[in-house]
Order: C-alpha cells, then sequence, then structure tokens
C-alpha cells in the first residue's frame, strides 16, 4: 500500500468523532478539577479565618483562692529589759572615797558600793548640832524669864503686857528649838547618802566614778542654802539590775493587736545565741494603741536564772497566731494595679473577664492574702496582661478547644 493513501470518508468520519469525544471528555476533566481546586481553597480560607479568629482570643491560666494556712508566724522586733532597773545618784556633793563594787559584781541589797567623802556637808551637820544646842539653851532662858516675870505680875511689879511678851518670846524659842531639830534631822539623813548602797539583790551594770572623783547632788535634792545649786543633772554613779527575770517588749501592729492574748507564749531569737530558741510567756498589755506607730505595746517575761538573757538586748519575737479561715491566699501576680485600690481579674459567665476589687492583707512573698473581695469559688487569672478590662473573652488553659479548631488544626 503506497503512503499516499487517502482515508475514506466513512474512516475519517469515525476518526473524527473519536478525537471530539476525547476532547469533550478532556474539557469536562479539567473543569471538575478547576472546580475542585476553588471549592477547596476556599474551604481552607474559611477554616484559616476561623482558626485565625480563635487564636486572637487569649489562653489564661486559673487559679482558685485558698484558706489561710493553719498556723500564722508573726516575727517582730522587741527589746529585753531587767526586771528591776535602778541609776543610783548622788544626793550629796563631795569626793568619791572609795568605791567597792565594779561591774558585773552580784550584790545584796544594802551592799556597799561606794563612799562619798562629804567635808563641807560635816562642818554644816556639825554647826546644825552647835545651833540645836544654842537654841535650846535660849529656849530654857526664855522658860525661866517667863515664869519669873509671871510670878512678878502676880505682885504687881511689872505690867500684864510686859509678862506677855517674854511668854512670847518663851514660845517664840519653842519653835526655833523644833526648826532648828528638823534642820539637823535633814543633814543628818544626807550624812547617810556618803554611803552608796544597792536598792535590791542584782548585778553592777555601770560604773562611772573612780577614786577622788567630784560628784554632786541633783538640783532637787539641794538642802536650801546648803549646797550651791548646780545647772545640769548629773550622770548616775552606778547602775544596778535585778535579771533574775526579764520583761521583753514588742509593739504589735494594730491589725494583728486582737490574736495577742495575755498567757500566749512566743519564741525568742537573740544573735549572740544563733542555734537557740527562748520561750516567752505574754504577760500583759498596754491596752492603747500607740499615736506615733499605731502599734500595741506586749510586755513578755521569761525566767532568767541561768542569767544568759541581758539586759538591753534587741531580739526576735516569733509569734504563733491562730488561723483566720476568712482569709484568702492568691499568687501575687495576680494583683491589677489600678486607680486606689488593688485588683484581680477572674473569669465569670461565657468565659468572659469580671475585675473584682479587693483588700490586701499580709505579703508572704509569692502569695499574698485577701481579707475580702473574693469566694473561694472564684476563678482569678493567675497572670492578667496590662489592658485587660470587663467583658474580655478567654479561653482557660487545658479545656477541650472547639470543633473548629480541630478541623482548623
Amino acid at each position: 500500500m503506497s503512503d499516499n493513501t487517502q482515508l475514506s470518508p466513512k474512516e475519517s468520519k469515525r476518526l473524527g468523532r473519536k478525537v471530539m469525544s476525547r476532547l469533550l471528555l478532556g474539557g469536562i476533566v479539567a473543569i471538575a478539577v478547576a472546580f475542585f481546586g476553588i471549592s477547596s481553597r476556599k474551604q481552607h480560607e474559611t477554616a484559616l479565618t476561623q482558626w485565625t479568629n480563635a487564636q486572637a482570643i487569649p489562653t489564661v491560666d486559673i487559679v482558685m483562692p485558698e484558706r489561710g494556712v493553719g498556723q500564722q508566724e508573726l516575727t517582730l522586733p522587741g527589746d529585753v529589759e531587767a526586771w528591776y532597773q535602778a541609776p543610783l545618784y548622788a544626793r550629796v556633793n563631795g569626793y568619791v572615797k572609795m568605791w567597792y563594787k565594779d561591774i558585773g559584781a552580784k550584790v545584796k541589797a544594802g551592799d556597799l558600793l561606794a563612799e562619798i567623802d562629804t567635808p563641807d556637808l560635816d562642818q554644816q551637820y556639825e554647826q546644825a548640832k552647835g545651833d540645836l544646842a544654842k537654841a535650846e539653851a535660849n529656849e530654857a532662858l526664855a522658860e525661866l524669864t517667863s515664869k519669873r516675870w509671871q510670878a512678878m505680875r502676880n505682885t504687881a511689879a511689872v505690867s500684864q503686857q510686859e509678862a506677855d511678851v517674854k511668854a512670847g518670846e518663851y514660845e517664840a524659842s519653842k519653835a526655833a528649838v523644833v526648826a532648828q531639830k528638823a534642820y539637823v534631822a535633814k543633814l543628818a539623813a544626807l550624812e547617810a547618802y556618803k554611803r552608796i548602797v544597792a536598792p535590791f539583790d542584782g548585778v553592777v551594770t555601770a560604773r562611772n566614778i573612780d577614786v577622788g572623783a567630784l560628784v554632786s547632788s541633783t538640783p532637787t535634792n539641794n538642802v536650801a542654802g546648803a549646797f550651791p545649786t548646780s545647772t545640769t543633772a548629773p550622770s548616775a554613779l552606778f547602775e544596778v539590775a535585778d535579771i533574775h527575770e526579764m520583761r521583753i517588749y514588742v509593739a504589735v501592729p494594730q491589725s494583728f493587736s486582737a490574736q495577742v492574748r495575755v498567757g500566749m507564749t512566743a519564741e525568742l531569737k537573740l544573735p549572740q545565741y544563733p542555734d537557740r530558741r527562748f520561750r516567752a510567756t505574754v504577760a500583759t498589755t498596754s491596752n492603747a494603741i500607740s499615736l506615733k506607730g499605731r502599734s500595741l505595746l506586749v510586755e513578755l517575761h521569761r525566767d532568767n536564772k541561768d542569767g544568759v538573757l541581758q539586759s538591753g538586748s534587741f531580739v526576735e519575737v516569733h509569734f504563733e497566731l491562730p488561723a483566720n479561715r476568712a482569709v484568702l491566699r492568691i499568687p501575687a501576680s495576680a494583683l491589677i494595679f489600678r486607680g486606689n485600690q488593688p485588683e484581680v481579674a477572674t473569669v465569670g459567665a461565657n468565659d468572659r473577664v469580671v475585675l473584682k476589687p479587693i483588700e490586701v492583707g499580709r505579703d508572704l512573698g509569692t502569695e499574698i492574702e485577701v481579707l475580702s473581695g473574693l469566694t473561694t469559688s472564684d476563678r482569678v487569672i493567675r497572670s492578667p496582661w496590662d489592658s485587660i478590662s470587663d467583658g474580655d473573652e478567654v479561653k482557660i488553659a487545658g479545656q477541650q478547644g472547639t470543633a473548629t479548631e480541630a478541623s482548623a488544626g
């Protein structure tokens, strides 16, 4: 057969129909592919939009407020003071003759601590006793004279007026004797103050004199006309403290004053004894809030027969206060500071934000106490963002995602 052989009309017609059918089938396939692609892309765009909108809702971590701990520990600074502590001053002017007890010496009541040499006072005392003897002699003479003139009045040798004058002189002399006796007794009492003695059993905590030192009395203790008046109060010669038992004073803030009661115990920590703990008992309180510090002065007692506590020491006082079941605790990061009162963000109905003002108690570090404004059923956002506001929609971390989110994923 030759290459130039032509198809018959019948074969040509059959071949044309076959080409057309194939072209039509290819067009249908192309249209189907294009439609599926456009529909799939639109569906993906819709899902992506829904997923993006879902991701725009912030996810938050929530916590539930908890009740206060079983015991509250309150730590406050305090001061240790002796049971009795007395500074001893000079009541007379003179020089220190000798001192007999140094710092740290244990003394009994009445023990001699020092002697003061008072030459001026001694001379005035002797002079006063001489003046008393003179006054007594004048009294005796006035009495005798008054009796004689009264006898002569009976014989009309003297007038009534002259007899009355002698009687008055006798009464005046008796008054002078009484005054002089009082003056001598006062000087005798001052003579006793030449001896500085311990007022009670205790220990000498300070000695501010030495042999030969000049000492003077306070202005209020001077005898009028007997001693020069000093312009400044002198310092104490000795200080004696009774340390068989110690007093501990601590200022308790007003917010805790109702929880500190007489009879409760506290733990004491002193810097000089880092490994030891001491127990003290609340003995009394001032029953008044200080206007300066808004605090209650509390006095504790602790036996000190072992002598380890020292007067003037700084001490940490640890109180174990009963639990306050009305107090709640939340993380400190949940606080929002806007305006004059702190707030917290809670998750309300339909997962919408509700801001609640609260009253804050103690700062416990990572947690704070809430005195009012919350309940244990509130869902508190642990770490709210700065621009959070009422009505914001949120998602709670850990909850089941929506079907839209699942399909978008």
